[in-house]
């Protein structure tokens, strides 16, 4: 039985609280609410233009253009290809197959065929030597996701991309401020879907989502499929959708941006505490190699038995979550690869755990979360 010596804690730890991670700049966020409100003016609005300028200029992108949520993001860049004539119905895309399962429904939602690769179990991210073997003439794109906040780019990637005239999609719900040899992940590739749910790194009082790139010509394709297909009122050239950031986000959400390097470097040093802190041998934690390219989303450990442990965790008043407990090719919306053998995808998906992570995690907090793994 797991020992629970010189462990005590009298609250719940939560895998994230929202509440203590705004508190530092409520009020800055509470006036902006109130500018919106007072306004009158709630869509496509000065809120909008301002904060898709100002994440375009901290991602380091020419453009940014604001959706509904991080789905819709990856969808209509997408779309946009193929309305562009870039790709045709039946292309196939490249996906880590052990993704959150939006990436790839924006792949089949489009009528594109996502070809699913193996992840390195030492980064957690897609394998680039397994890759080339999955290319054929039929694929268009590689679909890298910075899965748990870790860079998945690689210069083998990118090369890969170049020899074969891939297009390269970053999807970077989880990443938000995390660097390559000094770019940000969303300015890696030809396009980003990025998502503000309420617990991302950059998170919004809601839901939200945009688009990053460097090319003209798809910003203002995805600005027109997000709007109905229209770039002028009442004249629909594409078959579009209604997929638009609102003010009240847009504003909130230009609020937490100016916090977001500072956030992430706590959530770093929280990391290197647990990675230096946990010491049991049951337990797999990140490399310090891992912890230089993440901004930490999520911290995820390995343990087999890992429903043991989370029920452990729980019952000693600390939250955790897993990521993920189904792998998409054994989602029953995808039950016609039920069959696939992807060993390495199945391991994460039985064994990863995330521990709590948030900026506001303070350290007896954590401390005791440390003591609890290193005595199960």
């Amino acid at each position: 039985m797991p020992s629970t010596k010189n462990v005590k804690m009298n609250k719940i730890i939560k895998y994230s609280d929202l509440t203590k991670n705004t508190e530092r700049y409520s009020s800055e966020i509470e006036e902006a609410v109130k500018r919106v409100v007072n306004s009158g003016w709630y869509l496509r609005g000065k809120e909008t233009e301002r904060f898709e300028h100002d994440f375009a200029s901290y991602i380091g992108t020419a453009h940014c253009v604001g959706c509904g949520n991080g789905l819709d993001a990856l969808t209509l860049i997408l779309r946009a290809y193929i309305e562009m004539g870039v790709m045709t119905e039946g292309d196939e895309v490249i996906v880590p197959a052990n993704t959150y399962i939006a990436s790839i429904l924006a792949v089949t939602e489009n009528k594109l065929v996502p070809v699913l690769v193996e992840p390195d179990i030492e980064t957690l991210q897609i394998d680039d030597r397994l890759i080339e073997q999955a290319i054929t003439e039929r694929t268009k794109a590689i679909m890298i996701v910075h899965l748990y906040g870790r860079c998945a780019y690689t210069e083998k990637i990118g090369e890969l991309c170049r020899k074969y005239n891939l297009k390269l999609i970053e999807d970077n719900a989880q990443a938000h401020g995390c660097m390559h040899n000094g770019i940000r992940t969303g300015a890696l590739g030809d396009a980003a879907g990025h998502s503000f749910y309420p617990t991302k790194n950059l998170g919004a009082l809601g839901d939200a989502g945009a688009v990053t790139t460097n090319d003209s010509e798809l910003a203002d394709m995805v600005r027109s499929l997000g709007n109905y297909g229209s770039a002028r009122k009442y004249v629909f050239d594409h078959i579009g959708r209604n997929s638009r950031i609102d003010e009240l986000q847009a504003a909130v959400l230009d609020v937490k941006l100016k916090y977001l390097d500072e956030d992430n470097e706590m959530r770093r040093k929280k990391a290197l505490r647990y990675i230096k802190g946990i010491d049991n041998k049951s337990i797999k934690v990140p490399s310090e190699g891992y912890w230089e390219n993440s901004v930490f989303h999520i911290f995820p450990i390995l343990c087999e038995k890992r429903d043991e442990l989370k029920a452990y965790l729980s019952g000693h008043g600390v939250q955790t979550e897993v990521h993920y407990p189904i792998a998409p090719h054994k989602q029953k919306c995808y039950e016609s690869w039920a069959g696939m053998q992807l060993p390495v995808t199945e391991q994460i998906h039985r064994q990863e755990l995330s521990l709590p992570m948030s900026p506001a995690l303070d350290e007896k907090e954590q401390d005791y979360v440390i003591e609890l793994l290193n005595n199960f």
